[in-house]
């Protein structure tokens, strides 16, 4: 391995050698500045961690379920990595919550021990798909959504996640271009293909508001220079959405506006029943053997 720790993996944006960053190291956080920034809350960074780390976790875990359920073996592959991308930006995005919020939790306590309701993630990434389509519908929508996050986020003060966030942008425009190029095989492809690509968009379009709805830490954070306000990310966000969707001969489907707030929040700990099938798989083993190791 060419670095000692995960910070200094993260801070040299020309190695990209393993698939998810943050793996292979015993501290994952060795050589990363401890002190919080002025003017930063330590919960308030400890959540906003949960928040990212919750996403990429969950939507990591749902695209593992696709891995032998893909059209060709590329997409397999393809659908594994981007898994991965995303575990290894949920467990240094873990590891930072647990050191930001000083109650000694690591990684896995906050991945396998806690409950649906202690989760932060959108409610978007824990949705099951119906199919092919609807995955790549719903993994398109998400990575143009993360991505411009990740982008504005490589200025946060927090040196962690701005170095999360360098290195995200090169594997989320990954996700996103590998998705988009999805639903425009899709969209343009068969009369079958096309209507079921306009299904999946016309179920996914009105669940796209809760993106873009600030929570009160996300809030505060991003005041502080520390994070990125959601609200901030819609307009580049139905820039892409639209103009991929009008590539693949798709009606260009709104983002809801002015909605968020009368919708659940997977912020708030408010998630469908889906979360709880995920975390009962995910979650079974560690839950059984309380401590075991492998």
């Amino acid at each position: 391995m060419a670095f000692d720790d995960a910070y200094h993996a993260l801070t040299d944006h020309d190695d990209d050698a393993r698939w998810a960053y943050g793996t292979g190291f015993v501290d994952k956080l060795a050589g990363v500045p401890g002190d919080l920034p002025d003017g930063v809350d330590r919960a308030d960074l400890a959540e906003y961690c949960l928040m990212l780390g919750d996403d990429a976790l969950i939507l990591s875990h749902r695209l593992q379920q696709w891995v032998t359920r893909a059209p060709e073996l590329e997409d397999e592959l393809a659908l594994a990595n981007i898994g991965l991308d995303l575990l290894g930006q949920a467990r240094l995005l873990l590891t930072r919550a647990g050191v930001a919020e000083g109650w000694g939790r690591d990684e896995d306590d906050l991945a396998m021990r806690r409950d649906p309701s202690g989760f932060r993630n959108v409610r978007l990434a824990e949705r099951a798909d119906a199919d092919f389509a609807h995955l790549v519908a719903r993994l398109f929508a998400l990575s143009t959504w993360r991505l411009a996050l990740l982008d504005r986020l490589t200025a946060s003060r927090d040196p962690m996640l701005a170095a999360i966030a360098a290195k995200g942008v090169k594997e989320v425009t990954y996700h996103r271009d590998y998705a988009a190029q999805w639903v425009v095989r899709l969209g343009d492809g068969t009369p079958l293909s096309h209507d079921r690509m306009r299904a999946a968009v016309e179920t996914l379009a009105p669940q796209l508001a809760e993106l873009f709805l600030s929570h009160p830490t996300e809030a505060r954070l991003a005041e502080a220079g520390a994070a990125v306000d959601p609200a901030t990310l819609e307009a580049e966000f139905t820039q892409v959405w639209t103009h991929v969707l009008q590539t693949a001969t798709l009606t260009a489907q709104p983002v809801p506006s002015g909605a968020a707030d009368a919708q659940p929040s997977g912020r708030a700990g408010e998630h469908t029943p889906a979360l709880a099938e995920i975390l009962d798989e995910m979650q079974g083993v560690a839950r059984s053997v309380p401590g075991g190791a492998w």
